[in-house]
This record gives structure tokens, C-alpha cells and sequence, in this order.
């Protein structure tokens, strides 16, 4: 049960000034990593490899972009869950795109992307088919990039049927992250999600197709870890195939040394035409997702903050600029602009000092929350709550426990506002989406979707904008607190 609801008008500017003052007097924590892992836990080599990766690193994603380039369209198996459409501009869902690639074309999107977004610091291909099977344009891509580019990591996706046929390639490339989708490591329950494999020359199905996947993805993983490349896994959460068995997914690939499992959800739509879509297979709520992923605690590290990006995703996660970077409106001159890139990965640094400090002094200051209590967060990076309520798309959500504050994950609406007016349904949407969250923090917000809200039992508080997300949880706790107390004191 949520805790109780308690209006907050603001708080004492006196209160916040004070948190800000003794912040400075409190050494930088270490900031989160997937799930809680930071510097103090790892190498400097791994750390180094972390910091500023998106995927890798929770902390991160709030201030560093990444970008896909569809350059591999060939894929070696068929997915129960995938339908590789073409042209899909208003989808995000893995494997789709607007724009193939050639290597050449590729090469030149990314610069024109580095010169215009100095967050980027992670170029992927993530297909629209698989990267490792569709070797050769990858290859060539990376190239391309890496001679021009040599500040961008490079990261790529696949499925890890044809990967271990390149792991020396891969090591010599200085591709320090790979991707792997495992989705079962029982071959009964693999062959209900993978109608057929392409291996050896020849197509198989069933047990023996599931089987020679399964070995493959876990060959892929025990090399590359044993090279020393990150290897984050993904799994799709399937409610009634494979949900209680990926606990046992999640034990198999620690063992192996993944670096992080990210436990996704199914995306399950009639209308993009994949098999389980098309046959009523559901995709989990988020309290099914959720469930699944604290009950692999103690196992290889989560990531909770994916987006199931599109194989041509450009920006923060959570935003996606690739309509802004189309062959078509490429300039025909494209100067490389490494410096702004630098600046900012300096700005970056101060801002993740300042903004640890902040939370470790919030998190020192806040009393032991005995009942859990969820927030959302309105934010368009850097850590703050700097989004505009009827802008949001999404919202993250964070947890104020007996672990502290920290993310639990993100869950997604269409924005409220549409032309500067509000839209009803949507609403109703944003509301559905929120059960069980009982404040929202956001920038700014109107009377109209406060006050809807509110009759839904969410508290809307924009009293903390620009405040970094944990300082202003801590903020809302104590003022919460401080009523509660004086709500005895008079009883």
C-alpha cells in the first residue's frame, strides 16, 4: 500500500539552501552502474568502458546519447516476436527502421550526428537483422567510423548464433560492448519462441534449432567475457513461456560473466504482424516485469532503464532524433566537431560530482522509509526534473525505500499535451499507466491535469523544478514527514 497522501505547496527555501550548503561538505559517492555497481566496485578499465555508455550505465543515461545505424539487414533466425518492417518512422520497437544503410551512407550519418549532438558518445548496430551475421557491412561500418571518430565506443547487437565466429575481430576493433538476446537456455521452452534457425548451411527447427542456438549464445558470452568485452543480455519477458524461466536465465549468464541482464517486455501488437501478435500472445504488465526482476536480485546485474530502441535510434534513451538525421537532410559539408564533444564530457564530469554529492547528502538526510513509496519523474536528462508535464512521453520512476532512493524503471504515455491543449484520453492513459504512484514531479504543470490527477490520488508537485531527482524525493519525504509529525502532535 502506498504511503499516505500529504498536499505539498512547496518547500522552505531556507530548508532546500541548507541541503545545498552541507552537500558541499560531503565526499562524491559512487554513481550507480546498471543497477547499483559504481567506480569503488570495478577496475578503472571496466570503469572507464561504463562511465559514459548509456546502456551500461544507469547514471549515465541521463546525460549521453546513442545512436543506431541500420547497416545489417540480414538475420539468421526468425523470432516469434520480430517483424522487421520497413518504413515504421512512428514505431520504437527493436528491428525497425526508415532508412537501410550502406557502410558509406552510415559513415557519413554518424559524423553528421557528432558534429550536432555533443552527448553522443555510443555508436551501435543493433541490425535490422544481426550484426554478427551480417558481418562484412558491419565490419566496414565500424571502420569507416572508428578512423574518423575515434572517441566513439562502438557497440554492437545480436542474437549469438554467428558470433563466435568473430570474436577475434571483435577484440581487435575495440568493440569493448556486445549485446546478446537470450531468451532461454531450455531448449523446450527456446523452441516456442524461435521458429527456426539458419546454421551450418541449412535451416532447423524445433528442439535441435533451439539447442545449437542456446550453445552458440553461451559460447558467445564465455568468449568475449573471457576477452575482456562487456556482454550485457537481453531477455524478453513472455508471460506464460518464459517468465519464471528466466530466473534461471539470469543465474546461467552471470555464471558466464555477463556484465548486466536487462529483462525486457514483450511488445505484442496485432498491428506490427508478428506471431505472437497475430496468435494473442499478451506482452506483462508492469507489475509482471517488475516481479520478474526482483526475483533475479542477487544474480547478474539488472538494467531497468532500456527502451527497446529501434535499429536506427539517435539520442538520449527515451528520445529518439533519427527524423532529424535522414539521408535527405544531411548538410553536404560535414565538419567533425571533437571539441564540443570534450566540453561537454568536462561538464558532465562537474555535473556528476555536484549531482552525487546532492544525493548522498539527501539520502543521509532522509528518515528509513518503512513503506516504499514511487515517484515519477517528468525529466529530459542531466538528473534534474526539467520537463514540462504535458510534454512527458515518459516517465521515470523512482523508489524511495529501505535502499535509499533509487530507478526502478520507466513507463511510458503519449504526452498530454497536443498543441498547446490537453488531450482527455490521453489522460486517462497517463493516469492508467501511474497506478500505484502517488507524486509525480514535474517542471510545470496546469490546474486542469493537476486537478485530474489528484482525483486519481497522484500529487503533482512542480514546487522542485531543476532540483536533481534525488535531492527533490528527499525534499518531498521530509516535508511529508514534517506533516505527518504535526498531524500527531495535534491529534
Amino acid at each position: 500500500m502506498s504511503a499516505p497522501l500529504i498536499p505539498i505547496s512547496g518547500l522552505a527555501l531556507s530548508d532546500r539552501a541548507q541541503m545545498g550548503q552541507a552537500a558541499e561538505k560531503v565526499g562524491c559517492s559512487a554513481s550507480s552502474c546498471g543497477s547499483s555497481a559504481g567506480p569503488a566496485d570495478m577496475d578503472p578499465a571496466t570503469w572507464a568502458k561504463v562511465k559514459d555508455h548509456p546502456c551500461y550505465s544507469e547514471e549515465a543515461h541521463h546525460y549521453f546519447a546513442r545512436m543506431h545505424v541500420a547497416v545489417a539487414p540480414a538475420c539468421n533466425i526468425q523470432c516469434n516476436y520480430c517483424n522487421r518492417k520497413y518504413d515504421c518512422a512512428n514505431e520504437s520497437r527493436p528491428g525497425v527502421v526508415s532508412e537501410r544503410l550502406t557502410p558509406e551512407q552510415a559513415a557519413r550519418k554518424v559524423l553528421a550526428v557528432a558534429a550536432q549532438v555533443p552527448q553522443l558518445s555510443v555508436l551501435g548496430i543493433a541490425g535490422p537483422g544481426d550484426a554478427a551475421y551480417d558481418w562484412r557491412r558491419t565490419r566496414e561500418t565500424f571502420d569507416l567510423v572508428s578512423s574518423r571518430l575515434p572517441d566513439i565506443k562502438l557497440c554492437l547487437s545480436s542474437n549469438g548464433l554467428a558470433l563466435p565466429d568473430h570474436i577475434d575481430e571483435i577484440v581487435a576493433m575495440n568493440i569493448d560492448h556486445v549485446t546478446i538476446t537470450i531468451n532461454a537456455i531450455d531448449p523446450e521452452i527456446g523452441q516456442q519462441i524461435y521458429p527456426w534457425i539458419f546454421y551450418d548451411g541449412k535451416r532447423r527447427t524445433g528442439i535441435e534449432a533451439a539447442t545449437i542456438l542456446r550453445d552458440r549464445q553461451l559460447k558467445s558470452l564465455e568468449m568475449l567475457h573471457e576477452r575482456g568485452v562487456l556482454v550485457k543480455v537481453n531477455s524478453v519477458l513472455i508471460p506464460g513461456i518464459n517468465d519464471d524461466h528466466l530466473i534461471e536465465v539470469n543465474k546461467a549468464v552471470k555464471a558466464r560473466g555477463a556484465f548486466l541482464h536487462n529483462i525486457m517486455p514483450l511488445i505484442s501488437d496485432p498491428a506490427h504482424g508478428t506471431h505472437f501478435g497475430l496468435t494473442g500472445q499478451r506482452g506483462p504488465t508492469a507489475a509482471e516485469l517488475r516481479k520478474v526482476q526482483d526475483a533475479c536480485a542477487g544474480g547478474a546485474n539488472l538494467m531497468r532503464h532500456c527502451r527497446q530502441c529501434r535499429a536506427d535510434a539517435v539520442g538520449l534513451l527515451g528520445e529518439d532524433r533519427g527524423q532529424d538525421f535522414t539521408l535527405d537532410k544531411l548538410p553536404e559539408t560535414i565538419e567533425d566537431t571533437p571539441e564540443a564533444r570534450a566540453a561537454y564530457r568536462e561538464w558532465v564530469a562537474e555535473e556528476r560530482r555536484d549531482r552525487a554529492t546532492a544525493a548522498q547528502f539527501a539520502e543521509a538526510a532522509t528518515e528509513p522509509v518503512e513503506t516504499p513509496t514511487l515517484f515519477a519523474v517528468c525529466t529530459r536528462g542531466s538528473g534534474r526534473i526539467n520537463l514540462h508535464f504535458g510534454k512527458a512521453t515518459e516517465f521515470q520512476i523512482y523508489e524511495a525505500g529501505a535502499d535509499g532512493i533509487r530507478f526502478v524503471g520507466h513507463r511510458r504515455a503519449d504526452n498530454y499535451c497536443l498543441g498547446g491543449h490537453g488531450d482527455s484520453e490521453r489522460m486517462d492513459e497517463v493516469i492508467r499507466v501511474l497506478e500505484g504512484v502517488p507524486y509525480i514531479l514535474c517542471a510545470k504543470i496546469g490546474e486542469g491535469p493537476r486537478a485530474r490527477l489528484a482525483a486519481a490520488g497522484i500529487e503533482a508537485i512542480d514546487s522542485l523544478a531543476q532540483d536533481y531527482i534525488e535531492t527533490a524525493v528527499a525534499a518531498v519525504l521530509a516535508s511529508r514527514n514534517a506533516c505527518l509529525g504535526r498531524s500527531a502532535e495535534s491529534a
